[in-house]
């Protein structure tokens, strides 16, 4: 017995392995049934219990951790994601750090918030975030670096600012950020009422953050209105972006482990999604992402509504879910709003302190196509910046020319095109076949046309003629073609023999002398 402890203490006191074998042992390990990871696992590891406990440690917490999608898409068919949330350990009270946990705020893809109070060496009210307990594994950690260090970057009012960052006594990280206490962008509006107009200056407040954070290599990629809060500075609403957990810089690393999205994972919110998140192929995501959520999140501001409604994306399945946010053409915010119940349009004008009629008279035109520029499917087709978008709404509100245009015929025409292939092919192919036959006969008649001609003679009438045609001949040939000319150049030929007899026998019985 204690033979058997002394050789299991041996390997403890031996080096550490070199990550690269703790995570060939890991990766090996998934691929196999439960049933025969142990026996893979003595043999893999061997007497060195220390690298076997830490590989076990990482199945455990890989077991736990599940995706990072929306939590409702839990209640989806198709479903892609697992999350096993556990009770958080921190409970009000802990201390972490200079900081001493009063309430839990909220919970996020990977961490929970909480209201802490720092002690030293200020005494002040923050929100304290840790990575949930049951998802410690490298790919979370990095997720959580990565959000640090995104939000280290950034010094914007509009963005709620990073104060400290550190681990707990378990080696979670954590960090501490300024406590925004305020409420959704769109509950804001709706409950304070606030017009149009009012709802365009705070989204206009909300593109300039987001282009801050482009301006320093940084996507957000899960902008929706639970990630925009809204608060009060001496009675002005401000609104704040807060979460880059899911952020990914455009450039260069942010932290120890790259961050990349793993193949087939959603990252984002559907209703929220640009169809490029959607593809998960791979296209690259770039900043243009967030301008197609930040057109549907004005979307909804107008309309109330999301441009595809949340919870018909989630029942439908993943497969359509990706296709309707590829493929699908949304509702202008003027028509979805006029083809809503007079209920529903009635309080959502009313949230609006406007009446119906007006409200849709307002948003038609300008506002359609600023936010349709920013919903297009193809990126290239949408604002270059969110600068760009702010900029347009700016000028909307000015009562000057926007930037944003209706679309061409010819692009509505390819649009068609691309959505009804099949048709368009057995159109065209029709079509052809037509023009084809119908140049084809006609070469035939003009061929034969020619040929009766030359046979004829240019003195006979040719069988088919062209309007003109016959004056056209006679001015080629010099010669009349048509009976009248005929029987007209025989008479004048006629008078002009009779005029020379004429003379002639004149000349012949002249005067005599």
């Amino acid at each position: 017995m204690l033979g058997s402890m002394q050789s299991n203490q041996k390997p403890a006191s031996s080096p550490s392995p070199e990550p690269r074998r703790e995570e060939a042992i890991f990766d090996a390990v998934l691929a196999l049934a439960a049933e025969q990871r142990a026996a893979y696992l003595n043999q893999a590891c061997g007497e060195d219990t220390q690298l076997r406990r830490r590989v076990e440690l990482l199945l455990r917490s890989h077991d736990h951790a599940g995706e990072f999608l929306d939590p409702a898409l839990r209640a989806g068919t198709n479903r892609t994601l697992v999350v096993n949330p556990t009770a958080p350990s921190e409970k009000p009270g802990d201390i972490i750090g200079h900081y001493k946990i009063r309430e839990k705020l909220g919970e996020g893809g990977c961490g929970v918030v909480y209201v802490a109070e720092q002690t030293e060496p200020v005494r002040r009210r923050v929100a304290l975030k840790v990575i949930k307990l049951g998802m410690d594994t490298r790919s979370v950690i990095a997720r959580f670096e990565a959000e640090r260090q995104a939000l280290a970057m950034m010094d914007h009012p509009n963005i709620a600012r990073v104060l400290d960052a550190g681990a707990t006594e378990t080696g979670r990280p954590y960090f501490v950020m300024e406590l925004v206490r305020g409420i959704k962008i769109t509950d804001y509006c709706d409950q304070n009422h606030l017009n149009t107009s009012k709802r365009l200056e705070l989204f206009v407040q909300v593109c300039h953050a987001v282009q801050h954070a482009h301006q320093k290599g940084i996507i957000h990629r899960d902008i929706k209105p639970s990630n925009i809060l809204v608060t009060l500075h001496d009675g002005v609403p401000v609104p704040k972006v807060i979460d880059f957990g899911i952020a990914k810089a455009t450039e260069g690393r942010l932290s120890d482990l790259t961050v990349y999205t793993e193949l087939r994972q959603f990252i984002g919110t559907p209703a929220y999604m640009s169809p490029e998140q959607a593809e998960m192929s791979g296209l690259d995501i770039d900043t243009r992402s967030d301008i197609y959520s930040l057109g549907v999140l004005l979307y909804e501001l107008l309309t109330g509504r999301t441009p595809f409604d949340a919870q018909e994306l989630i029942q439908s399945g993943l497969d359509q879910m990706r296709r309707t946010i590829r493929e699908k053409e949304p509702m202008r915010p003027s028509t979805r709003l006029s083809t809503m119940l007079v209920a529903d349009l009635t309080a959502v004008a009313k949230r609006q302190s406007a009446e119906p009629p007006k409200l849709v008279h307002f948003i038609r035109g300008d506002l359609d196509w600023i936010v349709m520029k920013a919903l297009e499917k193809d990126r290239m087709r949408r604002f270059e910046s969110a600068s760009g978008l702010a900029l347009d709404v700016h000028r909307f509100l000015k009562n000057e020319p926007i930037e944003a245009r209706p679309p061409s015929g010819l692009y509505r025409f390819q649009k068609w095109v691309r959505r009804n292939k099949t048709a368009f092919a057995a159109a065209a192919a029709v079509v052809a076949a037509l023009v084809l036959g119908l140049g084809l006969s006609l070469y035939l008649f003009i061929q034969e046309r020619h040929a009766l001609r030359s046979e004829r003679g240019p003195w006979l009438v040719p069988l088919f003629v062209y309007p003109g045609e016959t004056r056209t001949a006679e001015r080629k040939s010099g010669a009349p073609t048509s009976r009248r000319s005929r029987a007209a150049a025989g008479g004048v030929a006629g008078a002009g023999g009779e005029g020379v007899g004429a003379r002639e026998a004149g000349s012949r019985n002249g005067p005599h002398h």
